[in-house]
Order: C-alpha cells, then structure tokens, then sequence
C-alpha cells in the first residue's frame, strides 16, 4: 500500500482497485488465518450486518461453485477466473482458491432476501479475503435467526470444530446465551450480556494463540456495564484480557484517503491535558509508526497540537513545548519518521491530500471529527499494541436503524478486509 497507490473516492473503488487485485493475489498463495467475528449487542446492527453481508459472500460461493454445463462438474471460481470464456466471473470478484471446490460453508443458504446494491458490491470484493477461510462468529443464534430464517452458518459445538472442518462460516454459541431473548433495536441487559460473553470467549481463543485475530461488531457501553462487564468498551477489555494497561494499546481508524491515531480515547475534555504525557505520545507513535510500516505506506507520522494553532510558541498553551515536541524528539532519535507538532486545523487538509500516511491526534473529537467526514461509512477501528490482530467498524449499535436495512455494510467490509490482510501478514 505504498503511498499514492491507494485511490481516492469511497470503498468500492478502493476494493476494486490494482492494489486490491494485488493483496488478494499476494496473499492467495499462503494458507489463510482463521479469523473470529463476534456479534455485538444481540439487539443492534451487528447481527443483521452480519447476515446480509456473510450471507451475501456465502451466496456468492455457492453460486461460483455449482456445477453448469459451462463450467463442468467440480469447477472452482478460480478455474474460471483463469479461463477467457468467463470474464464476468473474474470481474466479481469470486477468486477462490483452487483447491476450494465447495462453497465457504457446507448446509448454507443465502438470507431470505435480495442483497441491495452496495452489499452486494462489497460481498464481491470480499469473497476473495474469505475464500479458503475459517470465520468463526461469536454470539447468540437467535440474533441472526432474528433476521433470517434461513441459516447461512454451520452452528459447531466448540470452536475447535470450526477449526478442524476446515474452510467455512461457522456459529459458536458460548454457554449462557441459549434460548436469549432478542429485541431488535432496544437497549437491554441480555443485549450487553451477549456481546460480553461472546467478546470473552473471543479473547480466550486470542489469548491462546488458537486465533491471530478478531473483528469486533458493536455493543452499547451502558447495557456492557449493567450486565456486569465493568470496564470502558472493547479497546480496555481486549487490553486487559492480553495483559496490558489501557494506555500500552492504541485506538486508530483508517480510510483510504485518511488515518489517525489517537493519544487519548474517551475521557471527558477537562482530563484529556493530563492524560497527554511524554511517555503517552511517544508510545502511540511507536506503535503508528509500526501500522504505517504493516500496511506498505510510506513517510513520517505528523502530529497534532493539543491547543489551538499548536499553543502558538507557548503563548495558548505549553503542552506543545513541555510535553509533545519532547516526544517527537524521542521518537526521532530511535529513528522513527515523525514531523509536527501542526495546527490541527490545517494538518487533516494536508494529511487528506495525500501528504502524510498517518496522523497522530490528541483527543477523540479532535481526530475522528476529519476522519468521519471522510469515511462515515467505511472506516476502521484498529487497536494497536495488542499481540493479536483487531479490527472494528466505526459505528455504534444503531439501534434506530437496526433490522431496517439501511445500515451500510461497508465498515464491516473493510474491518474483515483489513484484519484478513494482517492476520495473514502477521503468520509469514
């Protein structure tokens, strides 16, 4: 993903583009890393997201492995991706492997009805990073039941089964959430219950090595706690679980045009000059620093002030002075590219054209304000520092719109997109 390689218009071009083809084909030729999913909050938009996108993917490889005259009994979509009389195939996006002669899951069925436009487009390019995959979602069955009658998953026992049976989109049901009682778009206990058991059980795979990584779907903070899950929200969970501080990870949501990182998560704004420190700083740009490198881009990580025109030489503020440009001199002397600290206001125009791979902010509104007017629909939440890959959309539980339909699929799309891609770099 080297820098000006990336093009510039929203998701699906992205996923569509020469760099795309390129990682698909690059990682094609090595063994694909299992990869968890867990389901979020039984109420929100993490079920549905998941049964109209990965319903849609199954869909798709189905269809791409039925045998047709034209294609000849056992034929896989990557036979005929390679052959001339099938261009239309190729340009789908169904590239499994050669050896995946059966669909992503075996007993699957596609979801009751008709993908829209867009997830349809966003299951094409994401079949290639499923093909040849173990995706094992987390949670409660009855949150997927609650939008399709039909099931597009192979429910297993234990998660050790997926594993074992090989390629597929495979349901395991941790103890305690049979039987759950789900209400679409209501905030409830039971919702926080799910997406904390399923996130624990999660971490009990990632912390044994069983999986490199995870794609978090979404839960509700409020009904987390009340279910008696007291921490933050996933980012201090997922660290903790590993072993960390909550200040030893990350928060960092990319686009394609536009990435930050943020020193501070969600502390109320009165804190956040406190919570800036030397050591914090230099700790995120460590590990941006490392992300930039992960993903191919190149140049230095520019940094923004935390006061306004960047405390203008000490005379708004002195953290600039006393606190982040020590930081950024640390950090250059262990030989890391980093320039700033910049004024926020005219660093994102700077960083969004192109000028810098990455942007390290002090505060959340100060950071995802730019990203999200850029990526509302196709960014991605990364935590860095954790010893095992995680990836996120960046979205709530959307209990307005949850069971409607009119949530986009594009987050989740690049959240699996990324964390296929790191998962399989992180095995090499």
């Amino acid at each position: 993903m080297g820098k000006g390689n990336v093009p510039r218009g929203g998701l699906d071009r992205y996923l569509e583009s020469a760099y795309c083809a390129g990682m698909v084909d690059h990682f094609s030729h090595k063994p694909a890393a299992p990869l968890c999913v867990t389901l979020g909050d039984s109420n929100g938009l993490g079920p549905e997201l998941a049964c109209r996108l990965l319903g849609e993917v199954v869909r798709r490889s189905t269809d791409a492995n039925t045998p047709t005259p034209e294609k000849g009994a056992g034929a896989s979509a990557r036979d005929i991706c390679t052959s001339a009389s099938a261009p239309d195939v190729c340009a789908d996006g169904a590239g499994l492997q050669k050896e995946a002669t059966a669909p992503l899951t075996t007993g699957a069925a596609q979801p009751d009805t008709s993908p829209d436009a867009d997830t349809a487009r966003h299951a094409a390019a994401l079949l290639p990073f499923l093909a040849g995959r173990t995706v094992l979602c987390i949670g409660a069955e009855a949150s997927l039941f609650a939008h399709t009658r039909k099931a597009f998953w192979t429910r297993v026992d234990t998660p050790g089964d997926a594993l074992a049976a090989g390629p597929g989109i495979y349901l395991y049901e941790p103890p305690g959430l049979d039987g759950l009682d789900v209400r679409v778009g209501e905030a409830t206990v039971s919702g926080g219950c799910a997406a904390g058991v399923a996130l624990s059980a999660a971490c009990d795979l990632l912390c044994a090595g069983v999986v490199p990584g995870v794609v978090t779907l979404p839960l509700h903070k409020a009904m987390l706690h009340t279910a008696g899950f007291d921490v933050p929200g996933h980012t201090e969970y997922l660290a903790r679980r590993a072993g960390l501080a909550d200040d030893e990870v990350c928060m960092h949501l990319c686009g394609d045009r536009l990435r930050v990182s943020l020193v501070t998560t969600h502390p109320p704004l009165r804190e956040v000059a406190d919570l800036v420190t030397r050591e914090r700083v230099l700790r995120c740009l460590r590990l941006t620093a490392a992300f930039v490198r992960a993903v191919g881009l190149q140049g230095p990580v520019a940094v923004c002030g935390l006061n306004p025109h960047a405390g203008e030489s000490g005379r708004i503020g002195r953290e600039e002075i006393e606190v982040i440009t020590p930081a950024i001199e640390d950090a250059r002397r262990e030989g890391l590219a980093v320039e700033g600290p910049f004024p926020a206001d005219t660093l994102f125009h700077r960083a969004a054209g192109g000028g810098y791979p990455a942007v390290l902010a002090m505060y959340h509104d100060q950071g995802l304000g730019p990203l999200k007017l850029l990526h509302f629909s196709d960014a991605v939440n990364v935590t860095l520092g954790l010893p095992f890959v995680r990836t996120s959309v960046d979205h709530g539980t959307g209990f307005d719109i949850a069971g409607t339909g009119r949530a986009s699929t594009g987050s989740f799309t690049a959240a699996l997109q990324l964390a296929c891609m790191l998962c399989d770099a992180k095995g090499r």
